[in-house]
């Protein structure tokens, strides 16, 4: 058995996403930004803390759909810095309306958020083949490119380390071992 799947053992929700969603590739919009906002939420936290609470993000941010995510007043930002549901950081909260805001931008000069992503790779997956977890590195000259890229249009939450971690949730990166079954 592969060792790949080791840090999501025995966490169903854990399990389910190294299975079904992560190092997938995923070229819709509204997903992607889910999963920069979440990835952004991670800052300083587990990504099973986050993981857990991604029901109650969706709830709380429109499913993510970015134009509706852009759209939202104080009032509404404000409310949910008491949802328990979610990690009630005011800025991290509050940077999901500004990242949504930065990718309509992008939508509109590259014609897509997927258009623009892509772009970093010239549409071509990054595929490890990593032997053991070691192996897996936690950021990559393309993390720092688009983290620096991402961060002067004005995303937030966006290091070069979480941005390698996004590359990964959106399938940009491969980064399952060589002998995992869910590669």
């Amino acid at each position: 058995m592969s060792e790949c799947r080791a840090w999501s053992e025995g966490d169903p929700i854990l399990e389910e996403y190294h299975d079904h969603e992560w190092c997938k590739i995923n070229h819709d919009d509204d997903f992607q930004f889910m999963m920069l906002c979440l990835e952004g939420a991670s800052v300083g936290l587990s990504w099973a803390t986050i993981m857990h609470k991604k029901q109650a993000y969706c709830a709380a941010f429109h499913d993510f759909k970015i134009d509706a995510c852009a759209a939202m007043t104080d009032e509404e930002l404000e409310a949910q810095r008491t949802n328990s549901g979610i990690i009630r950081n005011k800025g991290k909260i509050y940077s999901i309306r500004k990242n949504a805001q930065v990718v309509q931008q992008i939508q509109k000069e590259f014609g897509s958020f997927d258009a623009y992503l892509w772009g970093f790779t010239d549409g071509k997956q990054i595929d490890g083949h990593w032997e053991k977890p070691a192996d897996v590195p936690t950021v990559s000259d393309t993390s720092v490119r688009m983290s620096k890229d991402m961060k002067k249009r004005g995303i937030a939450f966006v290091g070069p380390v979480i941005t390698y971690s996004f590359l990964q949730a959106i399938g940009i990166v491969n980064d399952h071992l060589a002998d995992c079954e869910y590669r």
